[in-house]
């Protein structure tokens, strides 16, 4: 008996190939639908980790912090093993006492508040140390949902970046990490690439009395997984092989290099699910075929690694045509999805220009992502690039914001991979699996 939700693949592409085409490009969805069930359960394992360096102790931060960390704890399901964590120079339990997890029930929700209302700010940040001490708390949850909140505000300045990857590696694929950066010290590449590797997501919260609720809804999302760990399977034909594969929605995420490569099919690892929908990009490279010629251009399958359970499956398929109305027509979802990927480079790629120093670069690249962003429909990224730049409404000429927020500009960087669905009258039907 299982509370796993139900599973559906679908796959929206233009099949049709000119003579000798080679390059097949699809969207494919990924849904669990269904509510999933209420109750006690033990199939969850929470760490939250809170930064308690000296700088936590200004703005407010730490106030904030707690409360956070107290929401979140409301939130963790009865049964629930879960622990709190300290980060400074080195890592501290604060509840429970001793390197452990216990179960959640009302007794120990009340001390693990009241140890959070205790926590003070003092020393400095290693964030790798703060993740291995998650790993190995976690490590032993064999078949729950593996999870761990992180919350920093700033960068990682007492360990070598070398020491943060050694522990990313040590990580990764064991559990999963949302992280969330408050105020504006911290580094966007440094949390896009913790939470890259884990399978997690991060956002920037400028004021600190947004922790609150922002820890109270990952919380939730994160009780709302019910699957520990899902692979994108892909196989291609013989000579054929699967150039990219970029999760798309929610954010953007490429895939490609985490293949576990199996000859003609490859794993992509998608990490723990809950009721909801994700979206990818997969372009096939096939062997040309002759006009008329149908074929699988690849064949998905939706598995439970670990048990080689197989949850849902679909065709990207190809035929081969000679009709040019045909094989030139753009699948609308494909051509959204290739819009937000390029909008995500132009912004992060502009941005690093602009820090360099070198404007006439950011300038072509932002205008670039203004222009994009308009196209794609992605009204919340608009709204930080105009604070980046102007657009003059008659020329279209892009000029660059000279005193712009570092917490704009931190806004912009962190959210440049969040992105929207197609609009649902641009949607073509797709194939279901």
């Amino acid at each position: 008996m299982t509370d796993r939700p139900p599973f559906t693949i679908k796959v929206d592409q233009n099949p049709y190939l000119g003579a000798g085409g080679q390059e097949m490009h699809a969207i494919v969805t990924v849904e669990a639908s269904g509510t999933a069930p209420a109750g006690p359960s033990a199939g969850a394992a929470e760490v939250i980790i809170i930064d308690a360096s000296g700088s936590m102790s200004y703005a407010g931060k730490m106030a904030a912090a707690k409360r956070a960390a107290e929401a979140a704890l409301r939130v963790v399901r009865d049964g629930v093993r879960f622990a709190v964590v300290a980060g400074a120079n080195s890592p501290r339990m604060i509840y429970p006492q001793g390197q452990r997890l216990v179960a959640m029930n009302a007794r120990r929700r009340t001390e693990a508040v009241q140890a959070v209302s205790r926590l003070e700010a003092s020393g400095g940040t290693a964030i790798g140390s703060w993740l291995r001490l998650a790993g190995q708390l976690l490590a032993d949850q064999d078949g729950a949902v593996r999870h761990a909140i992180l919350l920093t505000d700033g960068k990682n300045q007492h360990e070598s970046a070398e020491e943060l990857d050694a522990a990313l590696r040590a990580c990764e694929g064991h559990f999963g990490c949302d992280a969330r950066g408050v105020g504006t010290d911290w580094d966007v590449a440094e949390l896009r690439k913790i939470t890259s590797v884990l399978l997690g997501g991060f956002l920037d919260v400028p004021d600190p009395a947004s922790l609150e609720g922002d820890f109270r809804q990952m919380m939730k999302d994160a009780m709302g997984k019910r699957v520990a760990d899902l692979a994108l399977r892909v196989w291609t034909p013989q000579n054929g092989r699967l150039r990219f594969v970029k999760q798309m929605v929610p954010t953007v995420e490429d895939l490609t290099d985490r293949r576990a490569d199996k000859g003609q099919i490859g794993d992509y690892p998608l990490g723990a699910w809950g009721t909801e929908s994700r979206e990818y990009h997969l372009c096939v490279e096939v062997p040309p075929g002759d006009v008329g010629r149908q074929g699988r251009a690849a064949w998905i399958k939706l598995v439970v690694p670990d048990a080689e359970e197989e949850l849902a499956h679909a065709n990207v398929l190809v035929e081969w045509t000679d009709d040019e109305g045909l094989s030139t027509r753009i699948n609308a979802r494909v051509a959204h999805h290739t819009g937000q990927s390029e909008l995500a480079d132009a912004i992060q790629e502009g941005l690093a220009a602009r820090r360099d120093g070198d404007e006439e670069r950011a300038t072509t690249r932002l205008g670039r992502a203004v222009a994009l962003a308009r196209q794609v429909g992605n009204d919340e990224i608009s709204g930080l690039l105009d604070r980046m730049v102007e657009v003059d409404r008659e020329s279209g000429t892009v000029r660059l914001k000279k005193d712009v927020d570092v917490a704009d500009e931190m806004s912009l960087d962190t959210r440049s991979v969040r992105t929207v669905r197609t609009r649902q009258d641009d949607e073509r039907p797709g194939t279901e699996g």
